[in-house]
């Protein structure tokens, strides 16, 4: 991890592994995926930390070194980098991510109008990194900005990609996340983006599934680029396992039980080695919040995911639009 300090950071030199795992679901007491309330009986602050540090033990004993967090998690910084320190590892051993740009606004609360708000300002950023460094230490290595979109025209601010070159040439990899049906078109202008005669981006994390894999032409592009590529929400935030009751899911559900059947495994783990398998992946997030789930996700490295596999359920694929739409009205349990 010298490289860290010679400010010639690269993905390929952090540790890394096939799949990595996410906070969203564990520095906080709500969250959209299905059937989360039935996850975590006692949502008090002591009893989500007790469970996000066994949650980590429990990933690093199986192979995860990839752990991305965010600034909106609630407390997920805090958690991660309180973990981090008390088990005494060090940057060469595990690779942290972090992202600003939400600010998280329920105060350990679930039943509330607005969990997070958006804001990508340079004053946000500059706030919002002081208090990742303080959580995180040089722990962290990748800081990307949360959910760039066209509409909040981040990725026009020269102060803020101005910052974020500053921020790289302390040694950090500058990466981005991408939600939305403009994935792709995201992707592609980030891709555009050079501060002094170097590319700012080195990392890309967007959401790739069975039901939404309109981005992997872009991804595939980034990767050839030289971009990491990073999968979020493998699992359609729930809508791709068995907690999906939805009846106009009947049918795609009947098809999905179908090849894991053939495959022997769980829905979980066969969509989860779905994204594992594609070229352009580096890591694939798990957003379990049990053990259960943690182990059963990883459990997808060994599956033999097969060209068939994929080809007799890419009839899954929804209409980008449509996705999105119903994603937007999922429900923080």
């Amino acid at each position: 991890m010298n490289d860290i300090l010679n400010n010639s950071i690269d993905f390929d030199h952090l540790p890394k592994s096939p799949i990595g795992l996410g906070m969203a679901a564990l520095g906080r007491p709500g969250y959209i995926n299905l059937g989360h309330h039935e996850d975590i009986d006692d949502k008090s602050y002591h009893a989500m930390r007790q469970h996000a540090y066994r949650m980590l033990d429990e990933a690093y004993t199986l192979g995860i070194r990839y752990f991305d967090t965010a600034a909106s998690y609630g407390a997920g910084e805090k958690f991660l980098g309180e973990w981090v320190f008390d088990r005494g590892f060090h940057a060469e051993g595990i690779t942290v991510a972090s992202k600003w740009g939400y600010t998280y606004t329920a105060d350990w609360n679930v039943d509330v109008a607005q969990h997070e708000v958006k804001e990508h300002s340079l004053s946000n950023l500059k706030s919002s990194f002081v208090w990742s460094c303080l959580h995180l230490g040089r722990a962290m290595c990748i800081y990307q900005i949360h959910s760039a979109t066209f509409e909040s025209g981040v990725l026009e601010n020269s102060e803020v990609l101005n910052r974020l070159a500053d921020i790289r040439q302390d040694g950090r990899l500058i990466g981005l996340t991408v939600s939305g049906p403009q994935q792709s078109e995201l992707i592609d202008r980030a891709l555009e983006i050079s501060i002094d005669g170097e590319a700012l981006f080195g990392v890309v994390q967007a959401t790739w599934n069975l039901l939404e894999p309109s981005a992997g032409r872009a991804l595939a592009r980034a990767s050839d680029a030289g971009m990491a590529v990073v999968i979020k929400e493998a699992l359609a935030n729930g809508r791709l396992t068995a907690r999906n009751r939805d009846p106009c899911f009947i049918r795609q559900y009947e098809l999905l039980e179908q090849q894991g059947d053939w495959l022997g495994c769980p829905l979980d783990a066969m969509c989860m080695a779905a994204a594992v398998s594609q070229p352009w992946s580096d890591v694939v997030l798990s957003g379990a919040s049990t053990i259960e789930q943690l182990r059963s996700n990883y459990s997808a490295l060994k599956i033999n995911w097969q060209q068939q596999n994929e080809e007799a359920l890419s009839g899954l694929a929804e209409d980008p639009e449509s996705y999105w739409r119903t994603r937007s009205q999922l429900k923080w349990n």
